[in-house]
This record gives C-alpha cells, sequence and structure tokens, in this order.
C-alpha cells in the first residue's frame, strides 16, 4: 500500500485530488491538510509516508517553504508539487526547495497514478506544459525570469492581466482561452486576487481596482 498526503487549503480541491487517488486500490490517503505547516505537524505525528501531493500557494505555511522543512527532515518522503501553477518563478522555486515531481490540479486520474509510481521508482514525474518549462530552464542555464510583483495589492502580472479581462465583461473560459491556461487556474488566480484585494466579489474588485488606479475607468 502506497501511503499519500495531500497539503491543500481548497477543501473541494482537496477532496477532488482524494477521489482520483482512491480510485487505484494500491494507494491510502493518510491525511488532509489545508497548509504546510499542518502537514509538517502530522508528519512530526506520524512519518510512515511515501509521498506528499503539495499545493503551493496555502495560508500560514506556502507549499515551497514546507517543502524545504520536509525533505531537509524527512527526506525518504517524496514531495509532489500540485497546482495550478505553471510559471518560471514557482517552478524554480519548486525545484530547488526538494520537489520531485511537479503536476498540473487538471491532469487525469491515470496520470496522478502513474506520476506517484514513477516518484517512487526514481524517476521526476511532470506535466508536460512543466517539462517543456524545465527544459528551457536547462537551456538557459537556470536563468529564467522569476515573475515580478505589480504595486497595488500585490498583484501579478498575471493577476493584474486577469482583472483587465474580468473588466472587460469576459467569462472564466474566455479568459482561459484568451490566455492559454485551464479554467482552474484563472479560478485560482482570481480567488488569490480577491484574497490579497479583499473583496468578496467582482464587482467589488474591480470597483476597488478603478478606485486604486489599477484599471481605466
Amino acid at each position: 500500500m502506497i501511503r499519500i498526503g495531500i497539503a491543500e487549503d481548497i477543501e473541494r480541491l482537496a477532496l477532488a485530488l482524494k477521489t482520483k487517488l482512491e480510485l487505484s486500490p494500491d494507494f491510502q490517503v493518510k491525511f488532509l491538510v489545508p497548509n504546510g505547516a499542518e502537514a509538517i505537524r502530522m508528519l512530526q505525528k506520524d512519518a510512515q509516508l511515501d509521498v506528499l501531493l503539495m499545493d503551493i500557494q496555502m495560508p500560514i505555511m506556502d507549499g515551497i517553504e514546507a517543502t524545504g522543512k520536509i525533505t531537509e527532515r524527512w527526506p525518504q518522503i517524496r514531495i509532489i508539487m500540485s497546482t495550478v501553477f505553471d510559471d518560471d518563478a514557482h517552478l524554480m522555486k519548486a525545484i530547488f526547495a526538494g520537489a520531485g515531481g511537479y503536476l498540473l490540479k487538471d491532469e487525469r486520474p491515470e496520470r496522478i497514478h502513474k506520476a506517484i509510481y514513477e516518484i517512487l521508482e526514481g524517476g521526476a514525474p511532470m506535466s508536460p506544459a512543466i517539462a517543456l518549462k524545465t527544459l528551457k530552464l536547462l537551456k538557459s542555464g537556470g536563468q529564467l525570469e522569476e515573475e515580478k510583483v505589480l504595486d497595488g495589492f500585490d498583484l501579478t502580472p498575471r493577476e493584474q492581466e486577469v482583472l483587465l479581462h474580468l473588466s472587460k465583461g469576459l467569462s472564466y473560459e474566455q479568459i482561459a482561452d484568451n490566455l492559454n491556461i485551464s479554467y482552474g487556474t484563472i479560478r485560482k488566480h482570481i480567488e488569490n486576487m480577491y484574497r490579497k484585494m479583499q473583496v468578496s466579489s467582482k464587482t467589488e474588485a474591480l470597483n476597488k481596482a478603478r478606485k486604486n488606479r489599477l484599471l481605466p475607468d
């Protein structure tokens, strides 16, 4: 039996991932936790874990910081980043922290299962988009540019871009198509944007953005 932990702050995504894993009788999900600090607390109680699927952006302690701490304390545990983010900055930080694999959350169950077997056999499973970015990283000698944070609520350039598309009245599906990223990635960007701006709706976000001159009037 392969023992797996999941660190994911959005409950519905954590449960969806758990459901995908439990389609295989080889996997046992030992715990679901909402942040990296809780994952470490669980491991301090019982470190009998084979693989940890780790989200990146979580409250209290994010996945990259937790990955660094866990790989230092429990190097036998294999960590796969499970995230909607495929940008260069997150990729580099996750690799340098000790992540052994990197999957996007919209992967099919069979791909996730294969990735777990692969990492336990010494491989480094990655979603195709991530593998391509890794090749570019190697070709550039590791000099991929990190995503810079813009002024105004600490919105990243991508979040600023999503905000602009929202201001034009586009749906999540249309924004995803325009930016060539998944629907799930758009949802995550918007959730992060709302959290940073301390709003709970698109109308509030757009009004606040215009008031702070992040969007044209």
